[in-house]
């Protein structure tokens, strides 16, 4: 679980109420004390060390987060808030892991939430998403006969297999298909695995993930069978973003490196790192990361580097370009019907104009 969606889930059990809140409130409010500065910093560091993925960083980390306290940087930090960005800022200046850092919490955190969440959370989580359609924003037919799937997040595949069957049979009669991952930040790696089993025949092995918590090594591979339609013979273009993170990282870098689409857009934020969130203090939590992944055909993943696009495109120009590209794709297979590619070639002179006038605009 990543640390946006660690968040979400928080403020849903926080909107679930409990007895006793606003004394709670009141007490997040009083000042940091040393002993609670010590405690924190002395939990973060043992966190870190035990589960940070690579452990020579986590020492570093540790190291530095340490020489800051005994030179008295934080004796002044009364401010809880102020406290865990700072904490945060100081871990990022050795290494900067966008799925590493600390957050302060509204209410009172438990005894350790290193295990996974309870069975009430989970469920109130997923009714709440749901309701928002667990962010399927969009599955629209542009012109030219190009589907568009707009996902700003992967959810737990059997919570979305129904709608990935209705969006797949949507799109299965498309030419070519643009999935937007432009405002996706993460969350669940099956969602990922899910969604990319439609564009493949058989079985595909993407990765290996290392987990220095449980000491084991997975395979990912593709699922053999998916409901609804596969679309496996569909030219595929994935839009990313400076704000594409995680499992939307994910998702694109494994259908980049199979060959399996064309990614057009901006370089994404560089977070490949499996992350949970730990329990540090009373009013403090951390998100630390836990495991990487070996990609087969590059045998390293994204992690800082964030994926290259195909096509490099501010951001808002990536939808257009990839429907041109889609559309000249598609007249290069269809020589002879001559009538259709005058059509298509007048739905391409309008998108350059478009396009065109977006670039104006900058």
């Amino acid at each position: 679980m990543n640390k946006i969606v660690f968040t979400v889930l928080f403020l849903i059990t926080l909107a679930l109420g409990s007895q006793g809140q606003d004394k709670n409130a009141a007490d997040a409010g009083k000042k940091m004390s040393a002993a609670e500065r010590k405690s924190v910093i002395d939990t973060l560091i043992q966190k870190i060390n035990s589960y940070y993925v690579y452990a020579d960083l986590a020492k570093k980390m540790t190291t530095t987060i340490h020489r800051h306290f005994v030179n008295h940087d934080y004796d002044t930090i009364t401010d809880r808030p102020t406290f865990a960005r700072r904490l945060t800022n100081d871990l990022h200046a050795v290494n900067n892991d966008g799925h590493l850092g600390v957050d302060y919490t509204a209410v009172p955190a438990g005894n350790d939430n290193h295990g996974p969440p309870s069975e009430a959370e989970v469920n109130q989580f997923r009714s709440e998403w749901a309701s928002h359609n667990f962010n399927f924003k969009k599955v629209e037919l542009l012109d030219g006969n190009i589907g568009l799937l707009q996902l700003d997040s992967f959810f737990p595949g059997e919570w979305i297999k129904e709608l990935a069957a209705g969006s797949m049979t949507f799109l299965a009669h498309s030419d070519a298909i643009i999935i937007d991952l432009r405002q996706n930040h993460g969350f669940a790696p099956d969602g990922v695995q899910l969604i990319e089993s439609y564009f493949f025949d058989e079985p595909v092995h993407l990765f290996d993930t290392f987990d220095r918590d449980a000491k084991t090594m997975t395979q990912a591979w593709t699922l053999a069978t998916v409901p609804g339609p596969k679309l496996i013979h569909k030219d595929l273009y994935i839009l990313v973003s400076k704000n594409t993170f995680s499992a939307g990282e994910d998702f694109s870098y494994s259908m980049q490196s199979t060959g399996r689409a064309k990614i057009i857009g901006e370089v994404t934020g560089g977070g490949a790192h499996g992350t949970k969130p730990y329990t540090i203090g009373t009013w403090f939590s951390a998100s630390i990361p836990f495991s990487y992944e070996v990609n087969q055909v590059t045998h390293t993943d994204w992690e800082g580097k964030g994926v290259q696009p195909d096509v490099q495109v501010p951001a808002e120009q990536a939808l257009l370009t990839a429907q041109i590209e889609a559309i000249r794709s598609i007249i290069k297979k269809i020589p002879a019907e001559t009538e259709r590619i005058a059509r298509l070639q007048k739905v391409i002179q309008q998108k350059e104009q478009e396009l065109n006038d977006l670039k104006a605009k900058k």
